[in-house]
Parts: C-alpha cells; sequence; structure tokens
C-alpha cells in the first residue's frame, strides 16, 4: 500500500527587501507564532520551513530570508535561483525602503526566473502614527507590477500567514492552471528530510 505523502508541494520561497524592514521578524512569527525582540540583522541567509494547509492540499514552504544589506547582496543572490515565489517586504514607517523596491523586484527576476511570482508587504502597520508610505500609493506600485499587496505586522502578527498562504496559493494556482511548471522551486510530495530552522551565515 502506497504511503501518504507529508505534503502535496514543496515550495521554494525567498524574503528580500532591505535591511531593517522586519523580514526575519516576519518568518520568525510565522514560524513560532510569537514576535520575538531584539533581533541582530540577517549576517547571509537564515533559513526556516512551514506547512500550510490550503485548500485540501497540505503545502511546505522552505523559506530563506535574505541579509538586507548592500554588502551581502553579491551572496545572497545565490539563494534566489530556482525560488518559486518572492515575499518583498518595506518598511511603511521608511519612506526609503518603498522606493528601493524596484531593485528588489529586478533582482528576483534576474536571479530566479522572469515568472517568479511575488507579493509586496508593508510591515510594521502596528505603527501607524509614524507611517511615511500611503497605503494607495503601495497598492498602485502593486498594482502596475500585477502582484498583491498586504499590510502585516511581525509584532502582532496581522496578517503574517495570510500573506505566506496567498502567496503559496498563488504559485498553486498558476501550477495547476499550466501557466508555470515545475521548476527546482515547486517540487511534488516527498518525504521531508530537512530541519524546521537553522542558520547560514
Amino acid at each position: 500500500m502506497e504511503s501518504k505523502k507529508e505534503y502535496d508541494y514543496m515550495l521554494k520561497v525567498i524574503i528580500i527587501g532591505e535591511s531593517g524592514t522586519g523580514k526575519s521578524c516576519l518568518l520568525n512569527y510565522l514560524i513560532e507564532n510569537r514576535f520575538k525582540k531584539n533581533t541582530n540583522h540577517t549576517v547571509g541567509v537564515e533559513f526556516g520551513s512551514k506547512r500550510l494547509l490550503i485548500g485540501e492540499k497540505q503545502i511546505k514552504l522552505q523559506i530563506w530570508d535574505t541579509a538586507g544589506q548592500e554588502r551581502f547582496r553579491s551572496v545572497t543572490k545565490s539563494y534566489y535561483r530556482g525560488a518559486a515565489a518572492a515575499l518583498l517586504v518595506f518598511d511603511i514607517t521608511n519612506t526609503e525602503s518603498f522606493e528601493k523596491l524596484s531593485s528588489w523586484v529586478e533582482d528576483a527576476r534576474t536571479f530566479s526566473r522572469p515568472d517568479i511570482c511575488m507579493m509586496v508587504v508593508g510591515n510594521k502597520s502596528d505603527l501607524k502614527d509614524s507611517r511615511e508610505v500611503d497605503f494607495m500609493e503601495a497598492s498602485r506600485f502593486c498594482q502596475d507590477l500585477r502582484v498583491q499587496y498586504l499590510e502585516t505586522s511581525a509584532s502582532s502578527g496581522q496578517s503574517v500567514e495570510e500573506a505566506f498562504t496567498k502567496l503559496a496559493k498563488s504559485v498553486i494556482d498558476k501550477l495547476e492552471s499550466g501557466e508555470i511548471s515545475y521548476v527546482q522551486g515547486i517540487q511534488p510530495g516527498l518525504p521531508d528530510i530537512s530541519h524546521d530552522r537553522s542558520c547560514t551565515c
């Protein structure tokens, strides 16, 4: 009798954006369901995995959180290869982090694949009084890119799992409709041999 698959699809996801936007905090909240205070800037790449139920399908995300500092970008770009999806993160209280999104979009399409599924996340929505990036401005930017936009808070957990779920669903929908095909970062159900969390520096 055939053994049951531990998951239906495995997707490689990268989290990219400027340093200090809360990328590592988003990953930590997704995995541990709590906000981790006093996190240091990522040096190199941090890895985490998470299973999500999307419809009737079990999806395993292998998530690579990349350093946002310029001096690490030449190193972290190697981790883009084969990614099925990218979560692009900016800080709604930092205009510069929003203005630099275009370069991160270009990197994702250049170093992973031109048809990579993307979602833009405006993080730190709990700091509304310090907002510098208007919701409609960010929405228009995403409409031009034809990608989804969502605001999150890695502090309160607002919409964190929703962001990853919607991003994963967009990949599965495109895969099952034939719009994209299997690549390195999209695999059918396989035995789970990875650790839940590790760090590559």
